[in-house]
């Protein structure tokens, strides 16, 4: 019942954020569980699709206007649930490049998606001006890392089951 009034409650705190602040929220999630084959570029395992759909389950009211994956079939295959549903081609960035994915985000005007990599979410959140140091434990996938963009910008860590 935890995760259910999790869920519930992801929508109705963006509403009042988005309300009263106007600033735009992103939404960074570690792809989801990979397959065990599939050398440097696997695609997800059944357990990582699961939870692609639970996640455009829980974003489908977010206002969400921009999906940004990068290159590895695992961003791009758990951002796809939610791109249909809001109906957005997402775009493609290199795991590498965080400055120009940061300054693309803190130019958009409505709210994104971002799905990365553990070894790059950190980063990514550090160049959005979070002074908060984050790490990803290995096995965890199950985080939205939820950025209210402002100055300063706000930090949200939220869990999501599947």
């Amino acid at each position: 019942m935890k995760h259910l009034a999790l869920v519930l409650s992801i929508p109705l705190l963006l509403l009042v954020v988005c309300t009263a602040n106007a600033a735009p929220v992103i939404f960074i999630v570690r792809h989801g569980e990979k397959a065990s084959t599939g050398g440097n570029d696997p695609d997800l395992s059944v357990e990582g699709y699961k939870r692609a759909d639970a996640l455009a389950h829980i974003l489908k009211d977010s206002q969400i206007t921009s999906v940004f994956v990068t290159e590895f079939n695992r961003t791009q295959q758990t951002a796809a649930p939610t791109a249909k549903a809001v109906h957005v081609t997402p775009t493609v960035v290199p795991a590498n490049e965080i400055g120009a994915l940061a300054d693309k985000l803190r130019a958009l005007n409505g709210n994104a998606l971002v799905v990365g990599h553990g070894n790059t979410i950190p980063d990514l959140l550090k160049a959005l001006g979070i002074a908060t140091p984050v790490s990803i434990p290995d096995g965890d996938y199950s985080e939205v890392f939820t950025v209210i963009v402002g100055d300063p910008p706000q930090l949200l860590r939220l869990h999501y089951p599947f």
